[in-house]
């Protein structure tokens, strides 16, 4: 039950009544008169059972972008319904506009709309929508909340795709749809042709030669349906911010852009997500829309506040098969996480794997080591520095070890670029 403002402003104006015959009874009588117009219209007011309320298929959108949820709000009575639907959703929805006013005659219908501006991956849920229908005098009204499930998908956002086009030109370039064609270790025999001056005589292929008038050399081409394994750090590192986007979501972006990358290279991707277990671990086939299909995958991993078992997660890659893969380990370069974690494991897959480390550099540390005017400011900058230092210390280590690492205040198109320069060397 809820009564409206009338009622307020009916008691005031018991203040007539009192002042045109001041006696205790006046004020009395106005009062229980009052409050029997009130227990009157909330009897005749609709039960809001009475309103029969369907919700339309949850939608899925990229985090950060604007929707909408509809509901169809349907007359189940013989009496005109007055009063207020709300539509709540959980907080990180951003729901707004969703109180709606409905005035209904028998057998209307009405659809009611509610903004949505999701500030977080995963499902996002409807809380109840609360009905409050009033009675014909609008000084009283039942209200009940009821259930109506609804669900939003948020995805990862791909903000990195801009980057894409300029990449896949390059890639043409390597592929040889540009005319150019690139020698290394590892590349794939493409065809023969006449020696031309500048020619690497290690092209040379003597036994096409020697049934040729000409010199004949080989031509190559980046190997293709190679195997790329992307694997995702969720554990306590990965809830760090850069600035106002969280570590995370960086590495979610730059893996959204390395897989679409690499599937239109010809290339196998895989992908595994963990910290303390295994929370994903999937394998991509076919050259379908694999950034939608992770976008799906990744929608409700978030940072888990422990330590990533590295010996776990290197278990899920070598699952996949002892076939030579590039290896993406997307975790921050922080230090002790990678000293006492990541560092026991990277043996084993060197061994077998090309591997990367790709991790988003904080550029406020270097802004910090250049601001030295004041003596809190010299603090900041040695503790800045000290921070740098170790991450060299500890990259210098894992580059030792056989590990690249790409560590860069833009991942996502760095890696990307990371990516491109080993099969135009033909190391992958």
């Amino acid at each position: 039950m809820s009564i409206s403002g009338r009622v307020p402003l009916l008691l005031l104006l018991g203040v007539v009544a009192v002042a045109l015959r001041p006696e205790m009874g006046t004020m009395w009588l106005w009062v229980l008169a009052v409050l029997l117009l009130v227990g009157v219209d909330l009897l005749l007011a609709p039960t809001p059972s009475a309103l029969v309320l369907e919700r339309s298929a949850g939608a899925t959108v990229r985090l950060g972008e604007p929707t909408t949820t509809s509901l169809l709000a349907t007359t189940g009575s013989r009496r005109r319904l007055r009063g207020v639907v709300r539509d709540a959703w959980q907080p990180t929805a951003g729901a707004t506009g969703n109180r709606h006013r409905i005035s209904l005659a028998p057998g209307d219908r009405v659809v009611l709309g509610t903004a949505l501006l999701p500030r977080r991956r995963g499902d996002l849920r409807a809380v109840g929508v609360t009905v409050r229908l009033s009675g014909p005098l609008r000084l009283a009204s039942r209200q009940r909340t009821r259930q109506v499930e609804g669900t939003v998908r948020a995805l990862p956002p791909f903000d990195s795709r801009k980057h894409l086009p300029s990449r896949l030109a390059r890639l043409r370039d390597l592929d040889g749809r540009a005319a150019i064609r690139v020698r290394g270790q590892g590349t794939e025999f493409d065809s023969l042709r006449e020696y031309v001056q500048g020619d690497d005589v290690r092209s040379i292929d003597w036994r096409a030669s020697a049934r040729s008038r000409n010199v004949v050399v080989r031509t190559w081409q980046p190997e293709r349906d190679r195997r790329v394994v992307l694997v995702l750090d969720t554990s306590r590192t990965s809830a760090g911010r850069v600035g106002d986007v969280p570590r995370l979501d960086s590495a979610m972006d730059a893996t959204l852009l390395l897989a679409s990358l690499a599937t239109r290279a010809g290339d196998r991707v895989d992908f595994v997500a963990g910290d303390r277990r295994v929370r994903s671990r999937q394998r991509f086939s076919g050259n379908r829309d694999i950034a939608a299909r992770l976008q799906q995958v990744m929608a409700d991993l978030d940072p888990v506040i422990a330590e990533a078992d590295w010996g776990a997660l290197a278990g899920a890659v070598n699952g996949f098969g002892r076939q030579r893969a590039l290896v993406v380990l997307l975790t921050p370069l922080e230090p002790s996480a990678v000293e006492e974690g990541l560092l026991p494991v990277l043996a084993a897959l060197t061994r077998h794997h090309r591997v990367v480390l790709a991790s988003v550099r904080d550029p406020e540390l270097e802004q910090l080591t250049d601001a030295r005017q004041s003596l809190d400011e010299v603090y900041d900058a040695a503790a800045a520095e000290q921070v740098i230092g170790r991450r060299r210390h500890t990259a210098g280590l894992l580059r030792a070890l056989g590990v690249d690492v790409v560590d860069a205040d833009d991942l996502p198109p760095a890696l990307a670029d990371h990516y491109l320069g080993l099969k135009a060397r033909g190391l992958l």
